[in-house]
């Protein structure tokens, strides 16, 4: 039987480095896939992986609730038949709702010989209160359904932050377990001992609990705000502007759509929206070549002026000028530049509200 973890988390979280220290410190021997869905049309996180010897499926769609329902089975059914794998890890997107991942592999899940062991959702501690203060249906939703509650950077949050941060997510999931140790200081077979240990204590009451209700996991009594149901496909398009590269995503569903972007149209009032309502992506391919300076200096701009719109995520890997390449990492305050290995062009994708695509252009010197 095959074991199916899900790693979610809000955008720049931290869940690639914990599916990396997973696969150093757990799941070592096992015959491991990983399913990306990323939202926008760059992926950029695939290649890293790669290096890591395991084999990565993107499935970057606009709309993660129809990308599940609609293209998860069948690339769900197809690693299982191509690779027969010990273990599916997927990583849904940063702007995703848990509810409708779990959702949709509950559905494509009871007909093959697969077991869903666990749902994670990585929590930047220090940005845990402004997030859920400016995306908290999106930011909340995940944090409700995950089993697992895994915070990080708290090796640089003091003492009263990162207990604040703890009691603001106790607020939305008192049942889950709760990792708010430093990632080096602990062994990841640790984080899967808390994982296992809270699965066995909740039983089926994440993934079942009010599903007569409302169809999904639910941890408060009270209205039950979600009323998405995705037992059938959503047909949905995708269109792409010219451009160096450049890609746009919108996506088409009509009026028998079940994958629930329809109800804020019903339910405005209960904060119904879909990702791509409140969050956009501008992905590029380019050639330039960047000094390791210029790039730092780009990044900090990004960060610093609300011109380009409100930037939530950058990632990217580009050319230097001295024939080596840059992998980079940007969330609000805070980035990374690391080498990369070489790729067939430079690749960029930003990820934010309001984006502003012209002063996005000038600042990474795209034609």
């Amino acid at each position: 039987m095959t074991e199916i973890t899900i790693i979610s988390g809000f955008l720049g979280a931290g869940k690639t480095t914990l599916i990396k220290k997973l696969l150093e410190e757990c799941f070592q021997g096992e015959k491991i896939v990983l399913i990306e869905n990323e939202f926008g049309e760059i992926g950029i996180d695939g290649g890293f992986l790669k290096d890591a010897g395991i084999q990565v499926n993107e499935m970057n769609s606009g709309c993660i609730c129809c990308s599940l329902v609609g293209d998860f089975g069948t690339a769900l059914k197809e690693v299982l038949d191509t690779y027969a794998p010990d273990r599916i890890l997927i990583e849904p997107s940063g702007v995703g709702k848990l509810s409708d991942v779990v959702k949709a592999v509950e559905n494509v899940a009871g007909s093959m010989n697969v077991h869903i062991d666990s749902s994670i959702v990585v929590v930047d501690g220090k940005k845990c209160k402004m997030y859920m203060k400016n995306f908290g249906e999106f930011f909340n939703n995940q944090v409700e359904h995950a089993g697992t509650i895994v915070i990080s950077r708290t090796q640089s949050m003091a003492d009263e932050k990162l207990e604040e941060c703890a009691a603001l997510l106790r607020e939305h999931n008192g049942h889950a377990a709760m990792i708010t140790t430093p990632w080096d200081e602990l062994d990841g077979r640790k984080i899967l001992e808390a994982m296992h240990h809270a699965e066995l204590e909740m039983g089926e009451y994440d993934h079942h609990h009010h599903e007569e209700a409302c169809g999904h996991a639910h941890h408060h009594g009270g209205e039950c705000e979600h009323d998405h149901h995705h037992d059938s496909e959503c047909e949905h398009g995708h269109h792409h502007h010219n451009g160096e590269g450049g890609h746009e995503h919108h996506h088409e569903h009509d009026e028998n759509c079940t994958c629930g972007c329809h109800d804020h149209h019903h339910h405005e009032h209960k904060g119904h929206h879909h990702a791509d309502e409140v969050f956009t992506s501008w992905g590029v391919e380019t050639a330039h070549k960047y000094t390791a300076e210029e790039l730092q200096q780009i990044l900090e701009e990004l960060g610093g002026s609300e011109k380009y719109g409100i930037i939530l995520r950058a990632k990217g890997i580009v050319p230097g000028t001295d024939g080596n390449w840059m992998q980079f990492d940007f969330v609000p305050e805070e980035y990374e530049v690391r080498g990369g290995s070489t790729d067939y062009t430079g690749r960029l994708c930003v990820i934010g509200s309001k984006l502003n695509e012209d002063v996005l252009k000038e600042l990474f010197h795209v034609v």
